[in-house]
């Protein structure tokens, strides 16, 4: 199912570009206020300002630092709190991408999957106290620039005209580290009227390879899913199939399994989902395969961000978003493992052959502000 609509989306992506490419009128754009910058929708204008904003003030001049990854989680946490299922008991299930984790911050960052959100939403604030940009909007962009200074990102969606949230979320929407695969396979079924299945939660977890823990282990916030937390790359998939043999501060933690790095966290979802019979081959599919790694989250963050939203009432603006750096170094084994060393779980397939650093044994440093 997830292939046969991505495949009707590229071909109907194809046909709209064909049709603004044939059609002059359709491409005129609008100069903005600004004098500056230039956009097909005059809605965008008030992003370019934003957008740099945030690049100086927030990522520390473009970066891919501590707040681009912690952005970008918020837009997963924000968007996945949205229930059908609880809809049709006549059960307030969220409104999605609506904002409420930052409008209602005293109420959702206190849910225990949120924690530690509460810092990167106070750190969004004042860019959204001093822009007139609605919160719902602000939180889904503010996590497509923060993505964007990873070289091998894609560029990522951004729309404007999403309706805000007036009430908060139910806790218990945003899957935990320490859930099964069921429970996280139907989690993110119910949020995405079933287009979120087993596939696509892996294109999902893509966004774990820039990603860091503050407080699974709060003894060492700051502990990166792979060695590569600066690169958009397929490093996490591949170090998430190795033996894990240390736990890298005081673990076991809840939600916490061995790691096979020191330095390096590995969440006990992550592992199950790797080796899930169900997952485990499309997981070994995004191995030395950057293209994939681009192109699918590229593709679910777009219905990610617009939960729980009409998207024709929306205005597409991606254009805002700079067009991500090319991936930077190549797919390996950390130096001091192997082969040897890959807990292999897909049996359709081999593990792909990948080198090895050279060097001693590979030891991650922390993602820090």
């Amino acid at each position: 199912m997830a292939f046969k609509l991505l495949s009707s989306l590229v071909a109907l992506a194809a046909a709209i570009q064909g049709a603004i490419a044939a059609s002059p009128q359709l491409t005129r754009r609008v100069t903005c206020p600004d004098g500056v910058n230039t956009a097909s929708n005059e809605a965008c204008c008030q992003l370019f300002a934003i957008r740099d904003d945030l690049q100086k003030n927030l990522f520390d001049g473009g970066q891919c630092n501590a707040e681009a990854h912690e952005s970008l989680r918020l837009t997963f946490h924000d968007a996945i709190a949205i229930s059908p299922a609880l809809e049709a008991q006549g059960i307030f299930g969220g409104g999605g991408a609506d904002g409420s984790i930052a409008i209602f911050s005293e109420i959702e960052t206190g849910f225990h999957p949120n924690i530690g959100l509460d810092e990167v939403v106070e750190k969004q604030r004042p860019f959204i106290e001093r822009h007139n940009l609605g919160v719902a909007d602000f939180i889904q962009f503010a996590g497509a620039i923060g993505a964007s200074n990873c070289p091998g990102a894609p560029q990522l969606a951004a729309f404007v005209g999403r309706k805000d949230a007036t009430r908060p979320a139910p806790d218990g929407l945003v899957p935990e580290p320490f859930h099964t695969p069921d429970q996280i396979f139907e989690r993110l079924a119910d949020a995405s009227n079933g287009e979120f299945d087993e596939i696509l939660t892996v294109w999902l977890l893509v966004a774990h390879t820039i990603a860091a823990a503050n407080d699974v282990d709060p003894t060492i916030p700051g502990s990166p899913f792979d060695s590569t937390p600066g690169v958009f790359d397929s490093q996490f998939f591949v170090e998430t199939s190795l033996q894990g043999t240390l736990f890298p501060g005081d673990g076991p933690n809840k939600g916490e399994v061995q790691s096979p790095l020191h330095g390096e966290m590995r969440l006990q979802s992550d592992f199950a989902i790797a080796r899930d019979s169900r997952s485990a081959c499309e997981w070994q599919s995004f191995i030395n395969n950057q293209t994939k790694v681009h192109d699918m989250f590229q593709f679910v963050f777009h219905d990610l961000s617009i939960l729980g939203q009409d998207i024709d009432s929306l205005v597409d603006c991606t254009e805002v978003v700079p067009v991500p750096q090319p991936v930077i170094g190549r797919t390996h084994f950390p130096a001091g493992l192997t082969i040897s060393d890959v807990n292999h779980a897909c049996a359709e397939t081999p593990f792909p052959t990948l080198p090895t650093d050279p060097g001693p044994r590979t030891s991650v440093a922390p993602v820090l502000p």
